[in-house]
């Protein structure tokens, strides 16, 4: 590596978030506009008035562009989403650094992301450091690249890996990006130097410029392939459906007519409600799990304990392991905690065998694992969250337990969906430590969290929880107390107007075909059959003794389960599986005819706009319901429990949203 100096010349300011360096006859430009280098207007300008510099100034051969920080660019600027543009705009600048006539390299300090990927790849040649990611996530915020991401990327990489990130939106690591081409080089500990390095390089003297760059040949068949998989997985969404068409005008048109074409399908689906909606998801995303006055500094954890090695205690300790955590787990009988071992460790392997996780680091995961029957053995942990049946004596039985084996400033967290947090706090030595960890199914896998508040949780509780949450790479919402939570509560709304709308005359398959067709991958039905329907029956036989007597009660589903009809495992529920594939039952639709006329009930026809309407209804209702008792602080809140956990179409915007418009 040759040697560069970089303190002796002046600095020279292009804007606010964007100066410049002389090295060696290389100006180094860097973008500083914290916290992720997002393309500002202030960006944009500065790169431009770089542009104008390195053009006029004769010393300078070539140009490296990097980040500081940690990030590269991380994408637009989300002030900006919504106001109208600011010259310059993006794709102004992209044509301004490919046409530049002296080499420009990319030094990927950290991510580039969406338009910072633009960015880089209209520089002549890329360098990136290992950390680094690339990735067009466009597509998640319901739009498609805007500055030529659709035409660039598969001229460097060719179609098919270009049509995976960009209909997927996920990013690459840079060993990957080398691999497929995206960048030249892979950088260690000094990235500056190696693109000042590239800079100079004879290979770097003409500037190679990406839209002139043949497409790369591939496989058409497989190509074909790709496409049919992104088509079924948008279901109805728009934006995958574009990406598809614009990559294939990167095949079959010259770069301008496809750039102008990619430029016309971002305006047009920037403006589109189904944009909004996604915008709506990404912005209560990224407000979820704050608090209000929070100002506790989160406890310090290494070790968690859980107590329950079932398939959800299980899904958490895989979550847990990953995140770099000790994990003890605990169960009732040696035998059952070494059959949790043992379905951890096959957790693990499925992900080893999927390519989604390297041998050596499962089993450094593994050895993080202890298992036990021995409660005194879970004295060590900082933080033990049960996951242990959803019975409230055995829940309250455990915590006491508990007590008398963890330090007193450790947490309790309770993963209960129904039973009240409270009560089992109240139970404990120490009511102020504990707070509910609501996981949903599989729990390493399901990005959603609900963090329950309890009466006497303390703000170092609460943040702990939350902080613990981020860590292992999940989404959490903060809730309130209240008989199923967010979620579960207003899934139970759902439920209760979808039985209506039987009694009224619809059928199951009504219910699931109009909201499938609305969006939601399967209908609620469909989903009872999925999870099987005796587990819900047991819990109504449960509190049979508390039901008043006088509140509506829809039987049906207790006469399946005592038809031994419970769901798609035992091949019948609310549909019949030959195969093990859906299908109408006229027996259910018999029986439901046989309840109405017993109930003294007439039916009447109800099209799908009805039953969607009215679903929708009842679940904006209970949402407003939470927000009045404040169970949830905002109503994003309650839209991304909904998208995250219950399968509500992210391009809607879930169930608030759609109210609102």
């Amino acid at each position: 590596m040759a040697e560069h100096q970089a303190d002796s010349e002046p600095r020279t300011d292009f804007s606010s978030t964007v100066s410049g360096q002389m090295q060696n006859r290389v100006l180094v430009v860097t973008i500083d506009n914290p916290p992720v280098n997002a393309i500002s207007a202030e960006v944009r300008s500065g790169l431009m008035a770089a542009l104008a510099h390195l053009a006029q100034t004769p010393d300078a051969t070539a140009m490296v562009l990097t980040g500081a920080g940690r990030t590269f660019i991380g994408g637009a600027d989300i002030r900006e989403f919504g106001k109208p543009p600011v010259d310059p705009i993006l794709p102004t600048v992209i044509a301004a650094l490919e046409a530049s006539d002296k080499p420009v390299i990319a030094a990927l300090n950290g991510a580039a992301l969406g338009g910072g990927l633009e960015v880089a790849m209209a520089c002549h040649r890329r360098i990136a450091v290992r950390t680094a990611s690339l990735g067009l996530p466009e597509v998640k915020l319901g739009i498609v690249p805007g500055a030529g991401g659709t035409q660039m990327l598969p001229r460097l990489v060719c179609a098919i890996p270009a049509l995976g990130m960009i209909a997927s939106g996920k990013p690459v690591p840079s060993a990957e990006a080398l691999t497929i081409g995206l960048v030249d080089d892979v950088s260690g500990s000094e990235l500056i130097g190696d693109a000042i390095d590239m800079a100079l390089c004879p290979n770097s003297i003409s500037p190679r410029r990406t839209s002139q760059l043949a497409l790369p040949a591939f496989d058409t068949a497989t190509y074909e392939t790709e496409v049919q998989k992104i088509l079924k997985k948008a279901r109805g969404e728009r934006a995958p459906a574009e990406v598809v068409r614009l990559v294939r005008l990167a095949m079959e048109v010259p770069f301008a007519e496809g750039l102008a074409e990619e430029r016309a399908t971002f305006l047009r689906l920037r403006d589109s409600e189904e944009a909004a909606a996604l915008r709506h998801v990404f912005f209560a995303e990224r407000s979820a799990g704050k608090v209000d006055g929070l100002e506790a500094t989160p406890l310090t954890l290494a070790t968690i304990g859980i107590a329950g090695t079932g398939l959800m205690g299980c899904g958490i300790a895989v979550a847990t392991l990953a995140a770099g955590y000790d994990v003890i787990a605990l169960d009732q009988t040696v035998e059952a905690a070494e059959k949790g071992r043992d379905r951890i460790a096959g957790l693990l392997a499925q992900s080893v065998k999927s390519g989604r996780l390297a041998q050596a680091d499962a089993d450094a995961q593994l050895s993080r694992l202890t298992v036990t029957a021995t409660i005194t053995d879970m004295a060590p942990a900082d933080l033990v969250i049960e996951a242990v049946f959803d019975d409230l004596d055995g829940k309250i039985d455990l915590f006491r337990r508990l007590d008398d084996v963890l330090r007193p400033d450790a947490i309790l967290a309770t993963n209960t969906s129904y039973l009240d947090p409270d009560t089992i706090a109240a139970a404990t030595a120490f009511p102020t430590r504990v707070v509910g960890l609501h996981f949903f199914s599989p729990a390493h896998i399901m990005r959603l969290v609900e963090v329950v508040r309890c009466a006497k949780s303390t703000d170092t509780a609460l943040a702990t929880a939350l902080a613990f949450a981020r860590k292992i790479r999940k989404l959490p919402v903060v809730t309130g107390v209240c008989e199923g939570f967010i979620g579960n509560r207003i899934f139970s709304a759902y439920r209760s107007e979808a039985e209506r709308l039987i009694e009224e005359g619809a059928l199951p398959q009504d219910i699931d075909r109009a909201m499938e067709d609305y969006g939601f991958p399967m209908g609620l039905f469909a989903v009872y059959d999925m999870a099987g329907l005796e587990i819900a029956w047991a819990r109504r036989k449960r509190q049979a003794a508390t039901r008043d007597p006088l509140a509506p009660y829809f039987e049906i589903p207790d006469r399946l389960c005592e038809a031994g009809r419970f769901g798609a495992k035992s091949g019948r529920g609310w549909y019949v599986y030959p195969d093990g594939k859906r299908s109408v039952d006229p027996d259910v639709t018999a029986m439901i005819e046989a309840y109405r006329l017993e109930k003294g009930l007439t039916a009447r026809l109800i099209d799908d706009a009805e039953i969607i309407q009215r679903l929708l209804a009842a679940m904006a209702r209970e949402g407003d319901a939470l927000l009045a008792e404040g169970i949830a602080a905002r109503p994003g809140d309650i839209d991304i429990v909904l998208v995250n956990g219950y399968g509500f179409p992210a391009r809607k915007g879930g169930p608030m949203f759609a109210a609102s418009r």
